[in-house]
Parts: C-alpha cells; structure tokens; sequence
C-alpha cells in the first residue's frame, strides 16, 4: 500500500494480542504505528501527535474510542477515523457515525479487509485534501479545501460525514443519487444499504442546511433518492 508510506497512525486497541498483531499488519504496509492499550495513552497521543488514521477500539478502559473520537474530529476535521468494536447494533453504529467516525468494523474481523477499508479511508482523505474547488447552489457555498460551508454568509457546522454527504449532492448538480450511490461515495466498502443511515444523515444536514431559511435545498425522489436543487 504505497499511500501508506510513513503515514502516522494512532491504533487505540485493549486486547494485546489484537494490539500486537495489528501494529505488525499495519507497519508491513508501511505506516508509522503509535500504539495505546488504554484511552489515556491514546489521549496523551492526541494531545501532542497529529495523526494521518486513527483506528480505535470502542469499548478501551478509562477513556471509551466515542470518547476519543471525538477529540480527534474537535483537532481534526479530515482525519480519517475507523473504529473497532465487539458490539454490532446498528444504534451503535449510528453512534459512532455521528460522533464523526468514517468507519466501523465488527469484531472478529479479518485483517485484509480492514486494511482494504483503510486504503479506501486514505484515498478518499487524500483526494479531498488534493482538492481545492469551491461548490455552490443558490446562497449556499462549500469550500472544499477549507472544509467550511457557509449559507447566506452564514457559517454552517458539519460534521466529517455530513461534509462528505453534502460534497457528494453538489458534485452531482441536481442529479438524483440514490441511497447505495451516497453510500459507497461517503461510506466507501461494505456499508449496509439496509439500514437507514442515509436517511439519518440527510435529516442532519436538512436540519442545518434548511431548517432555518425560507428556500428547502435538499430535496427526495420518492423511491429513487436525494438531490440538491433550489427549488423542488
């Protein structure tokens, strides 16, 4: 994985033999591994390190991976972030979607398709940092390389998924996208097209992008998917 060169990882994992093998997995490809078996560790990490991956554990004593999430998105917008967990409920994954995670991996897993996943995760964060585009529709601007979005002058808040989701509705210009096109363009490998996670994310970005102006920007095609037009 030639994208992995020296990049710096945070791996936040409690189980040592999982800890060990995945820092073996992960420096044969390259990357530069920052290793924590607690949330403390990895804290202190986050502190005084800038990472270019995270991978944490979900479930870590003294400090949880939502927990450390969430401190990497309040230092980072564009760190890529995939969690580990042994929990597979869907309201989990929500969970660690909306605390501003990319990815979610259900133990056991096997350890080709995570680092497949990672590639995709570097590769989609590289591209977005490559890019330097401003979109528009109506008074609503995304800047690309700054990450902000503003509506009317207005600064809107999004978080990484909810940046990604919006990016994905205004390269399409109006096209509809349905639910597996925003999923494998935000979510990437193996996202579940059952649940209703796109759903979830479009009334997040509904909730800021329109909620509070007069003129709707995001829009649904019954039974075919969502688009962005200025009017319906």
């Amino acid at each position: 994985m030639e994208i992995a060169n020296h990049l710096q990882v945070l791996l936040a994992e409690d189980d040592p033999k999982l800890l060990a093998a995945l820092t073996q997995e992960l420096r044969g490809h390259g990357f530069v591994v920052h290793a924590a078996s607690d949330g403390l560790q990895a804290s202190e990490l986050i502190a005084h390190q800038t990472f270019d991956l995270a991978i944490l554990d979900v479930g870590l004593p003294q400090k949880s991976g939502f927990e450390l999430c969430v401190q990497l998105r309040q230092s980072s917008s564009v760190v890529p972030i995939m969690m580990l967990t042994a929990l597979g409920a869907i309201e989990d994954k929500l969970e660690a979607f909306k605390m501003g995670a990319d990815d979610y991996m259900v133990k056991p897993f096997h350890t080709r398709e995570l680092m497949a996943r990672v590639e995709v995760l570097l590769k989609r964060s590289n591209r977005n940092l490559q890019a330097h585009d401003v979109l528009k529709i109506a008074d609503l601007t995304l800047d690309l390389d700054a990450k902000t979005v503003t509506r009317a002058g207005k600064n809107i808040d999004l978080t990484a998924k909810e940046f990604s989701l919006l990016v994905a509705l205004m390269q399409a210009g109006g096209r509809v996208l349905s639910k597996q096109q925003l999923s494998e363009k935000v979510w990437g490998l193996n996202f579940d097209t059952g649940t209703n996670t796109v759903e979830v994310y479009i009334s997040f970005l509904r909730g800021k992008i329109d909620k509070n102006f007069p003129t709707k920007l995001v829009h649904t095609k019954a039974g075919f998917g969502y688009y962005l037009a200025e009017k319906e």
